[in-house]
């Protein structure tokens, strides 16, 4: 078993390591596939979890289907972001989709690549921004323990939304809640410390997924 994993600014290097043994790469981009059938021992197992947005060409479904595709097929994951997109295109042909995330897209209640999209230091890999996708399970969370009230939580979605994506940020809709006059003083506190990281939680599931036997 070879298993390559393309992820960046949603699980760091070192968590992965702790939690399978995988090749890691960074975020995936159009022709990374390609190249990986390419070589002489192409990877049995597939795992996609971050693609680049900005910084490159996105991977297109017909590179992860020749994949799937092969005499000997390889096994396609893909969950949090971009392996969560192409998961929820490519569901009917073999790919797998992993987490939360995942099953947001296939039930339709999200369908927009913004809600996943992400910016990210192309050296370090770390996020510069916050997904939508992880600002509206965090809110959807802080109601549900009853830190805030759903109008307010709607309200902050609806700001976040707005934003274009690079530009998402806890504190930036922290900050214009403020503005109007709310009191987002225990929505500050829950988003510092206890809101749940969507993307890095179907990551891990989807490292764990991935190396089973």
């Amino acid at each position: 078993m070879r298993a390559v994993v393309f992820t960046g600014p949603s699980i760091d290097a070192a968590s992965v390591a702790e939690i399978a043994r995988v090749e890691l790469r960074p975020p995936i981009k159009r022709g990374d596939i390609d190249a990986l059938l390419a070589e002489p021992e192409p990877p049995t197992h597939i795992g996609i979890v971050d693609g680049q947005f900005l910084h490159g060409l996105m991977i297109s479904p017909k590179e992860i289907l020749r994949a799937l595709d092969r005499r000997t097929p390889v096994r396609v994951f893909g969950s949090s972001s971009m392996g969560a997109l192409r998961a929820t295109e490519l569901a009917g042909e073999g790919m797998v989709g992993v987490g939360r995330i995942f099953e947001l897209y296939r039930s339709g209640a999200v369908e927009a690549d913004d809600e996943v999209a992400i910016a990210f230091d192309p050296e370090t890999l770390r996020p510069v921004c916050e997904p939508m996708v992880n600002i509206r399970i965090a809110l959807a969370a802080a109601v549900a323990q009853g830190v805030v009230d759903e109008d307010l939580a709607e309200r902050a979605v609806a700001l976040a939304k707005a934003r274009y994506f690079p530009e998402r940020s806890y504190e930036g809709i922290l900050r214009e809640l403020e503005a109007m006059g709310h009191d987002v003083t225990a929505m500050r506190d829950f988003l510092g410390d206890r809101a749940p990281d969507a993307k890095r939680e179907d990551a891990v599931a989807l490292l764990r997924q991935l190396t089973q036997p």
